[in-house]
């Protein structure tokens, strides 16, 4: 079993900055990769970066590329998203997502946290 806790979430205007933590407890599964991902209201859960934990391959959505960055820090077991240039349409409740087996942009992983609402204001 494992346990993800989403930090970092809040509200902020458009152009402006945020970084969300993920931190993963109760490891008895080996980690292959952890992801984020976000809901809007109203809308499916969608992928928004992912990260190889024993490598440095990392996966972004086509409309965060460039504006967020994924990272991880191996010996704390925690994954980061830097957040940039955020715009109303990145409002959402983000996710974080474990796989002891997958690497993708589809949300098979394993393991989910509760979330962490992040809201952007025009």
């Amino acid at each position: 079993q494992v346990e993800l806790v989403e930090s970092g979430g809040r509200l902020v205007q458009a152009g402006g900055s945020l970084r969300l933590s993920c931190g993963a407890s109760g490891r008895s599964l080996s980690t292959y990769a952890m992801a984020w991902f976000r809901q809007a209201p109203g809308k499916e859960r969608e992928f928004v970066a992912a990260i190889a934990w024993h490598e440095t391959t990392t996966y972004y959505a086509a409309d965060v590329k460039g504006r967020f960055t994924i990272s991880k820090d191996n010996a704390k077991y925690m994954i980061y998203l830097e957040m940039n240039s955020l715009k109303p349409e990145d409002t959402a409740v983000y996710y974080c997502a474990f796989s002891s087996w997958y690497l993708g942009v589809t949300p098979e992983y394993d393991y989910w946290g509760r979330g962490t609402q992040v809201t952007v204001s025009s």
